[in-house]
């Protein structure tokens, strides 16, 4: 029985995506690689995020959440942020109609100069929670797609 876990995103097999990792019997967060090479340039004002795919997806239970976190190392050696600090992705983003539940980090670079990202280097880490409701919650909705998809209207 499945609990929670990661697997190859849909376009990404064949393509040696490694599955996320504890690098310690202590750590709480799961090493993720680039599922490929990608520059992300030094920033501007006004330019959005570069997207740094991962190849994967991510299942979990309906009561957990996972969160995609950056590397302590990242800003001071890549200059790379994520641009939305802490990306949470719900449960049931995983293997929806618009891409299959494919998590992917929104950086930017600090730097003066582009960063060089190579297939196999460690991104970021995941790491799983479960999340609590209210007395009179009363969500209902049903997601209808992938990135962004959770303030569109159904």
């Amino acid at each position: 029985m499945k609990v929670r876990g990661f697997e190859v995103a849909k376009g990404f097999e064949n393509k040696g995506i490694n599955m996320p990792k504890r690098k310690t019997k202590h750590s709480a967060g799961y090493d993720v690689e680039a599922a490929e090479d990608v520059i992300i340039p030094a920033f501007r004002p006004g330019m959005k995020p570069t997207l740094v795919k991962t190849g994967l997806k991510a299942y979990c239970p309906d009561d957990e959440y996972y969160m995609l976190l950056n590397r302590s190392s990242n800003p001071g050696k890549r200059g790379l942020v994520l641009a939305n600090s802490v990306g949470i992705i719900d449960a049931d983003y995983y293997g929806n109609e618009d891409n299959d539940g494919h998590f992917m980090y929104a950086y930017y670079n600090f730097f003066d100069h582009d960063v060089e990202i190579k297939k196999g280097d460690v991104i970021g880490q995941v790491i799983f929670n479960k999340y609590l409701t209210v007395d009179n919650d009363d969500a209902d909705g049903v997601r209808k797609g992938g990135f962004g998809s959770t303030d569109k209207e159904s």
